[in-house]
């Protein structure tokens, strides 16, 4: 009897524990723990202007731009790296101008022709008669020694291919027919101080001085043209 009353109150008392433990652990609930993490305020930095600058313009071509020298972040940059030859070189504006100088320094001290005056269209040195069988011409460059080139024809013939113009007298024969005659010179170039330069003397078969003349400042191309009847 004792044994089954001592088991009964184990019993009972089990129960009673389990019970307390089943209502207590639905009332109960955790406290969470305390963040004590740092807290950081996000700051916004102001927004400022920032001037541009300007590059200064080396290219040879006024109208060409130069890029700005401000860039926006996250626009692509359109600097091109690649070499090129498009800036000018400094000095090539004093160059010309001690060029131009030296030019009409020289064409006032009479060493050089003034390219403005060329004379472009063709030259007729007139009418000559004569009873003479054949002419003497003597050429040479009146001016300074700069390579000037001439070519001679008669009759539409070449009778002298190439003259070089020298400081001193060189001379050649043209023969002369019954009637008219065409005889002409032409300025095969330009000579390297200006336009082509020579003076002529032209003699009959007695020696006797029949015409003296010059061209002068003659473009290439630029024929002077003799008529002369023998009669």
């Amino acid at each position: 009897m004792k044994q089954i009353l001592f088991f009964i109150i184990i019993s009972i008392g089990i129960s009673s524990k389990s019970y307390s433990q089943i209502e207590f652990s639905k009332k109960f609930k955790a406290i969470p723990p305390i963040n004590k993490s740092p807290k950081f305020k996000k700051v916004v930095p102001p927004e400022t202007d920032i001037p541009p600058t300007y590059t200064p313009n080396v290219f040879k071509s006024p109208e060409i731009k130069t890029p700005g020298s401000v860039l926006k972040i996250g626009e692509a940059s359109t600097i091109n790296m690649t070499p090129k030859n498009d800036f000018a070189n400094p000095g090539d504006v004093y160059m010309d101008k001690m060029e131009k100088d030296l030019g009409k320094t020289l064409v006032r001290e009479g060493l050089k022709e003034d390219s403005r005056l060329l004379v472009k269209i063709d030259v007729n040195f007139g009418e000559i008669r004569t009873k003479s069988e054949f002419f003497v011409i003597k050429y040479r460059d009146f001016g300074q020694i700069d390579g000037d080139l001439a070519k001679a024809t008669m009759n539409e013939s070449i009778v002298q291919e190439r003259l070089l113009m020298k400081e001193n007298y060189q001379q050649f024969k043209i023969f002369l027919k019954e009637g008219i005659n065409t005889f002409e010179i032409e300025a095969l170039n330009r000579g390297a101080l200006g336009g082509n330069t020579a003076e002529f003397q032209i003699y009959d078969d007695k020696g006797k001085l029949i015409k003296s003349d010059y061209w002068e400042n003659w473009d290439a191309g630029v024929k002077g043209k003799f008529v002369i009847i023998r009669e």
